[in-house]
């Protein structure tokens, strides 16, 4: 699942990877939510800024939840700095 609120980047991940994976989107964090709960993908490519509920909001949710703990996560942001990678993997992401 891509989620991700700038539709060129989306554009460009499902390009990507749509050949070899079935790939899902969503534009924002609390529709991601729903999706997530409702059918948990095996991945999630999670953008960090976005308004409404944020990439970390998102991941901290997911992790929180026994239905979806295992799900894992993938932080795909423009932030680099080491305190936004560190807090993405605090939360549970297994790669920023």
């Amino acid at each position: 699942m891509v989620v991700d609120d700038i539709e060129s980047d989306v554009d460009i991940l499902v390009e990507s990877l749509s050949d070899l994976y079935r790939v899902r989107v969503s534009m924002d964090g609390a529709g991601a939510l729903e999706d997530i709960q409702k059918n948990p993908p095996d991945v999630v490519l999670l953008d960090i800024m976005m308004p409404g509920t944020d990439g970390y909001e998102v991941c901290r949710r997911i992790k929180q939840d026994d239905k979806t703990k295992d799900v894992l996560v993938i932080f795909v942001t423009a932030l680099t700095e080491v305190v936004d990678e560190t807090k993405g993997f605090e939360l549970g992401a297994v790669d920023y």
